[in-house]
């Protein structure tokens, strides 16, 4: 018997839904609304794809769409869909219990657990406490357009990723071994990949809960009771975001004794181990183009002037292997020129922080300069190499790092880090009644 229930841990088991026996999970399936936001050609192709057949695409929004021409009357359509789901059989519910999930794309296997998180366990603002964290900045002007989806829907689908610190892989690896019945394996649209759900009893998640007990008290000696980080953001923050305003919100309504057992309390998710193999932190670079006439090694001089200020030292080097130990060390890219920023005695724990609390000064408040974020190599030579611009090329943070980072330094900067590629995110499958 676990010494603590799954409250203790931010957790709840729910009664997920899925479709009726039968459906075409690959039509079903479709990827988290907030990708190809810049491409309508992809998602014109899964509404083809998609066709009259039962799908998720039905009950979510594009954010594509948000705040344009005829958004009302999609959101009208979608809470339409819902009712009609539930009514006609077309949505079926489990037992209390979680999924757990296999992943593979792009040549990469992933485990995860869909599982309900507490929205009470969670807080977004800066400085926060809570048992679950955003990992980078919250931009609360996000949330109201995605208030208007939620706010008063019946159904919810998660594509939020929350992770976990579980080095010793020993809560949902484990569960492979679990009964459970397989409830979908198919391919996924649009280089999707494929992915396979088994459903597991909440009865037969004892030894999980076991697991998570042993993993929270390392938790609380390694933070500190009351500082303890158990649940870290990984996809979707402004998706679970936009819970918690709407459960702030529909709270006020309710009794202290419905707030304990509402069901939208809680947000559905599903929980990754930061440690797995096949979830790859990929780098976000960053490139800055001048507004003043500015060339490239002048802005690479500015960053380094503002990060002298901020640090204990900052200066620029042709090479990497003069920087002390502790130091961090950013390549720069300007035209033909390259080199090394040396930061000495950083004041955050990643590369990355110290970067952008410079980029920062220059962007926002003295607004002399734009910024892009960059993935790839190849992307940030050839921006770098047009004139009056400059790139900074920052490493891939350690996964091991996130947590501490996280407790150490609060929400991480925007773009740190990228869990994959658009067509690695989340597929939309499950989903929960909220009432």
């Amino acid at each position: 018997m676990s010494k603590y229930d799954w409250g203790t841990f931010g957790f709840h088991i729910p009664e997920i839904m899925v479709p009726a026996e039968g459906t075409d999970y690959s039509k079903w399936a479709v990827v988290a609304c907030d990708q190809f936001t810049s491409e309508p050609e992809y998602w014109d192709e899964v509404e083809s794809i998609v066709g009259d057949a039962p799908s998720t695409l039905r009950l979510m929004l594009p954010e594509l769409y948000l705040d344009k021409p005829g958004e009302a009357e999609k959101i009208v359509a979608i809470r339409k869909a819902m009712t009609d789901y539930l009514d006609n059989g077309i949505l079926r519910k489990l037992p209390a219990g979680c999924m757990l999930v296999k992943r593979t794309a792009e040549g990469r296997s992933r485990l995860g657990l869909v599982i309900a998180t507490d929205l009470e366990s969670y807080d977004y603002n800066k400085g926060s406490q809570s048992l679950t964290r955003a990992t980078e900045g919250t931009v609360v002007e996000r949330i109201p357009p995605r208030l208007r989806i939620r706010e008063g829907a019946p159904i919810e689908m998660p594509h939020i990723l929350i992770l976990i610190d579980d080095p010793d892989k020993s809560v949902i690896e484990p569960l492979v071994n679990a009964p459970s019945e397989l409830i979908y394996d198919t391919d996924l649209m649009l280089d999707g990949g494929h992915v396979s759900g088994s459903f597991i009893a909440e009865k037969d998640l004892e030894g999980m809960k076991d697991a998570l007990s042993a993993l929270y008290d390392k938790a609380v000696e390694k933070y500190g009771e009351g500082h303890v980080i158990f649940q870290a953001m990984g996809d979707g923050n402004h998706s679970l975001a936009t819970a918690k305003a709407n459960w702030e919100n529909l709270k006020k309504t309710l009794s202290p004794e419905e707030q304990a057992t509402h069901p939208a309390r809680y947000a559905l998710c599903e929980i990754e181990n930061v440690h797995d193999d096949g979830i790859v932190f990929e780098p976000i670079h960053r490139v800055i183009t001048a507004k003043n006439g500015q060339s490239g090694m002048d802005l690479v001089n500015e960053t380094v002037e503002l990060l002298n200020e901020q640090n204990e030292k900052a200066y620029l080097s042709d090479c990497s292997c003069c920087a002390p130990e502790g130091s961090f060390v950013i390549p720069y890219l300007a035209g033909d020129k390259k080199g090394y920023v040396i930061v000495e005695g950083p004041k955050s724990k990643l590369a990355v922080g110290a970067l952008q609390n410079a980029l920062d000064v220059m962007v926002k408040e003295r607004k002399d300069t734009d910024i892009d974020y960059i993935h790839g190599t190849a992307a940030i030579e050839k921006l770098s190499a047009v004139e009056g611009n400059a790139g900074f090329m920052l490493p891939a943070m350690d996964k091991a790092d996130l947590f501490p980072a996280v407790a150490g330094d609060g929400a991480l900067p925007r773009k740190t880090f990228s869990m994959g590629e658009a067509n690695e995110k989340r597929y939309y499958i499950e989903s929960r009644y909220i009432g």
